[in-house]
């Protein structure tokens, strides 16, 4: 499996990604992730719709805190035709209270706690700590990759802005 480097870091600190980089244009990597129910969901389940797929390392620090609560306000305003869905390696039952707690209703969290599989497949597992590297996609409703953003500095909020245009130009 690829090893990336230099691409992000903790604190200024290097981390080491796991999996090959997700291209703008491809399809995107079909993953099977965990509900807070603990149903499991597919990607593939999204196509038909735009989907602002963010992956943070935990719910449970501040900026992924403040990163989903954001994301999860823009969902109302975005519409049905929108599938806001943030993944993190964190346990479903810790999204859930964490969604309780946070009152967010329009943003669905996934756990990718199993196997990883998506932070392999899109390639921001980060070496040695299991968690996954702050990074934003947009699928288009065909599941294409359209947008996407990996955070250099994962304790830094991505570009909002520049997600939700991608996202609205697909509608």
């Amino acid at each position: 499996m690829a090893e990336r480097t230099g691409l992000v870091t903790l604190k200024g600190d290097p981390l080491t990604l796991v999996g090959d980089e997700v291209r703008m244009g491809q399809a995107a990597p079909e993953v099977e992730l965990v509900a807070n129910d603990l149903s499991t969901v597919k990607l593939s389940s999204f196509r038909g719709k735009v989907c602002i797929l963010t992956s943070v390392p935990s719910l449970d620090t501040p900026v992924c805190d403040i990163e989903t609560r954001r994301f999860n306000e823009e969902a109302d305003a975005l519409g049905d035709d929108v599938a806001v869905v943030t993944v993190s390696a964190d346990l479903p039952f810790a999204q859930a209270r964490w969604c309780g707690a946070a009152g967010a209703q329009s943003v669905q969290t996934l756990s990718d706690h199993r196997e990883a599989a998506f932070g392999t497949s899109y390639g921001v597992l980060i070496k040695g700590l299991r968690l996954l590297a702050r990074a934003v996609f947009v699928l288009d409703k065909d599941g294409i990759v359209r947008y996407q953003e990996l955070v250099p500095e994962i304790t830094d909020e991505p570009d909002y802005e520049a997600a939700l245009q991608a996202a609205r130009e697909l509608l």
